[in-house]
């Protein structure tokens, strides 16, 4: 069996940004394909909702960035920028950080005597001083019980995707009022869909600002990561200081950093489409090769097919390579792990970043702005126990909750 110090399961934006801040201080592995999610499970024509300076994956000297990217390529690449860009850049960012890259999926993680335990796809088994979990948030996509038993022909989630253009001609309603909504709405449209979005909020949030007062005072009130209001989006750039806010001011600013909403540059897109806003879908039923859904202001609608961008619930046991024993060793909030100093669980040696990370770290960790964090965290951590001079006690175990 091939051994390592760590293994990186997961290969996206932050998997590759950890990976390139390890390489050279550890033996590493990284496992999974490359920008899978962004290339598989988006859709084509797609634009990023984060601005540019907060589109860059991390790397020890920050020569990686999409600057670098642009200027290596000659062209100037569109603000916001395309998906398919992104992509682009992340397997360049990949083949210069991160060369080697094992594809392989992993089938199974266990914890067994003080080290970690891989089993892959192809049957194979590699072990590891410790791993860090960057394996995305596909398992977490919400599917709301309504649509339950209905086939997956006519009900999917917008994670599903990468191609829309497949429901031209076809009647489409969207449900969710955010970014992946309104956006994939567009899209569907602009594809010779017909389309209605079915919002419940009252209106659509868009992330419209007072050019005057951005122009004047933008960067004093907006960290880079562009996440949150004017001055609360520098304490979400700052995960450490975040963090300690009370726990009940703590939540009610992480929810509004991340409650639906919409790039105000996609406004002019929904020209043509049907928002109903203010109503929730209460039931949806197949009938003859269709879909029913009724909503609570007791209309229905007949549609071949609902497109739910309903977002994502974490909850780390719907991973499913994740061992039951492992699991229950996890200290956990909400289906989010508690992680300590160096985004590590109570599971000496496992660590989680990406979305998993935001109940302790905030809200940027649900961003590809919030990589260069959890990699710089991740590695110190790894460095300060190498050192026996800073060695900390493991952390207590207690129970899963």
């Amino acid at each position: 069996m091939e051994s390592c110090d760590i293994a990186i399961i997961g290969a996206g934006p932050y998997g590759l940004s950890v990976a390139a801040h390890l390489n050279g201080k550890s033996q590493v592995r990284v496992l999974g394909k490359p920008m899978s999610f962004w290339q598989h499970n988006m859709p084509k024509g797609m634009f990023l909702r984060s601005p540019w300076s907060a589109c860059s994956l991390s790397d020890p000297g920050r020569a990686l960035t999409l600057d670098a990217f642009e200027r290596e390529r000659n062209i100037r690449i569109a603000r916001p920028v395309p998906l398919d860009v992104f992509v682009e850049y992340g397997l360049w960012f990949q083949e210069q950080a991160v060369p080697e890259v094992d594809p392989r999926a992993v089938e199974l993680l266990e914890h067994c005597d003080g080290e970690f335990r891989i089993s892959l796809d192809d049957g194979e088994s590699l072990r590891a001083r410790a791993v860090v979990l960057a394996a995305g948030i596909i398992p977490f996509a919400a599917f709301p019980s309504a649509y339950a038993g209905i086939s997956s022909s006519r009900v999917s989630h917008s994670s599903e995707h990468s191609d829309l253009t497949a429901f031209e001609d076809q009647r489409v309603v969207v449900v969710g009022g955010g970014q992946s909504a309104i956006e994939s709405a567009a899209i569907l449209n602009e594809a010779g869909a017909s389309v209605e979005v079915i919002i419940r909020a009252p209106e659509v949030n868009w992330l419209h600002r007072s050019a005057r007062i951005h122009r004047a005072a933008g960067r004093l009130l907006y960290a880079p990561s562009d996440i949150g209001p004017a001055g609360v989006s520098w304490l979400v750039a700052a995960p450490w200081a975040f963090r300690r806010i009370p726990r009940p001011m703590q939540d009610p600013l992480a929810a509004r950093c991340i409650r639906p909403a919409a790039s105000g540059w996609l406004a002019p897109r929904l020209d043509g489409i049907h928002v109903t806003m203010g109503c929730a879908v209460v039931a949806a039923s197949e009938q003859n090769g269709e879909v029913r859904i009724e909503l609570d202001d007791g209309t229905g609608r007949m549609v071949d097919h609902v497109l739910l961008a309903t977002g994502y619930e974490v909850d780390i046991a719907r991973y499913p390579f994740l061992d039951r024993r492992l699991l229950e060793g996890v200290d956990r909030v909400r289906g989010f792990p508690r992680l300590h100093r160096g985004y590590e669980s109570s599971v000496r040696g496992l660590h989680f970043v990406g979305a998993p990370a935001a109940w302790s770290f905030g809200p940027l960790s649900r961003f590809v702005a919030g990589a260069g964090c959890a990699a710089r965290a991740v590695t110190a951590r790894v460095a300060s126990r190498r050192s026996p001079a800073r060695r900390s006690p493991p952390h207590r175990q207690t129970p899963a909750r």
